[in-house]
């Protein structure tokens, strides 16, 4: 049994003062992409020390009975479904926005703790060029998709399940989203000698089957059809198993979606999302629409087709979308709606759609705000709804 090193072992390096960037000559891009990298540089390493000492753990090392699933197959329960207190062994009812703590969450856990591990290895192996990381993360690689003992099947039949009612739900599929940092980091390392081209051709291979899966099964056109963040969150997973894959025809349909549905379908005039502020948690699904729309345009884009610099007729577009947010994340005092029922006081922290869209328009102050904000979040509902935690590997 390898030595654990305690994972939550950094210091984050601050930043004082706020930027003006209608007053400053904009930063250059590379500028910013630095100084994230100088931000981030200890707290990767550390986060690497502890990823080099954890052995692979899988979906198959745990199971739950209420599973209809068998040992390879990935179960997760609905989070806002309870025991009804008038039939306290029948079906389960639902609570928007309130998260049954009794719910069966070791195989999502295991997935997470897969996405912080090969997000540091990759993001360690990006800023040193040591192949040390690349060596630790094809033994994660191997057990998750290429070991018939211990692989995840690539499908999500059984996610999100709900007792008495579903064994699977179309709307478990976005658990899945902590698998982009995973084929993200295979894309990082995979010209690294140490990335052998059995392990490559075997990761490609499964995210293949699962995107094949995702665009053909039941489930997976249940989801790519919904009419909130879980369509954005279908999309933004696809984008990066296909970019991993190689995909061009499915980055195409990606690309044409995002401008003639995604955007204009969710987004409303002022550059808020009507559909995740109608819910029970409007600030924290607000901010987890518009990180997934954001990563949509990072993964996306081409020199042909910006998604940033898209804008559809009536004006929508990625860059109303954050301004609009923009000042309730630099103060959370001046939202205007209801407090989320959940979770209210742990939003909002370093999220995406501040540094990739500071990166891309050159706002200094998006930036400034998203350094001086938590880097290393601890609790596990933002965690699950922070899938982009190790913002160098898709710089």
């Amino acid at each position: 049994m390898k030595k654990t090193i305690p994972y939550a072992l950094l210091l984050l390096l601050c930043f004082t003062g706020t930027a003006d960037a209608s007053s400053k000559p904009g930063p250059k891009e590379t500028d910013l992409k630095k100084q994230a990298e100088v931000l981030l540089k200890k707290q990767i390493l550390a986060e690497a020390a502890w990823a080099m000492q954890q052995e692979p753990i899988t979906v198959t090392a745990s199971s739950s009975p209420r599973s209809a699933g068998g040992k390879h197959d990935f179960f997760s329960e609905a989070d806002y479904f309870w025991p009804d207190p008038q039939n306290p062994d029948g079906p389960y009812i639902n609570r928007d926005g309130m998260t049954n703590p009794d719910n069966f969450l070791a195989h999502r856990k295991a997935m997470v703790r897969f996405s912080k591990i090969i997000g540091a290895l990759a993001s360690a192996y990006k800023i040193t060029g040591d192949e040390k990381y690349v060596k630790e993360a094809v033994k994660h690689f191997q057990a998750w998709f290429i070991n018939s003992e211990t692989l995840m099947n690539p499908n999500l039949l059984f996610a999100q399940a709900i007792k008495g009612r579903f064994t699977g739900r179309n709307y478990g599929i976005i658990d899945t989203i902590h698998l982009m940092e995973v084929a993200q980091g295979a894309l990082v390392m995979q010209k690294a000698k140490a990335f052998d081209p059995e392990t490559a051709k075997g990761i490609k291979k499964w995210f293949a089957d699962y995107t094949l899966w995702l665009n053909t099964s039941k489930p997976g056109i249940q989801e790519k059809t919904v009419k909130n963040n879980h369509a954005t969150c279908w999309a933004m997973q696809v984008a990066s198993f296909a970019k991993l894959c190689g995909d061009e025809n499915m980055l195409d349909s990606l690309r044409t979606s995002y401008k003639t549905i995604l955007l204009p379908n969710q987004m409303g005039a002022d550059g808020s999302f009507p559909l995740e502020i109608a819910r029970t948690k409007p600030y924290g699904y607000s901010i987890f629409n518009l990180d997934a729309m954001t990563m949509l345009c990072q993964i996306l884009s081409t020199p042909k087709d910006n998604l940033w610099n898209f804008e559809t007729a009536d004006g929508k577009s990625i860059k109303k979308g954050i301004t609009y947010l923009y000042p309730f994340i630099a103060d959370k005092s001046k939202w205007t709606l209801q407090p989320d029922v959940m979770y209210w006081e742990n939003w909002p922290v370093a999220q995406p759609f501040l540094l990739f869209g500071a990166v891309e328009f050159k706002q200094a102050n998006w930036y400034q705000t998203w350094a001086k904000l938590d880097h290393k979040p601890q609790v596990e509902e933002v965690i699950r709804n922070l899938p982009i935690r190790n913002p160098i590997i898709w710089l």
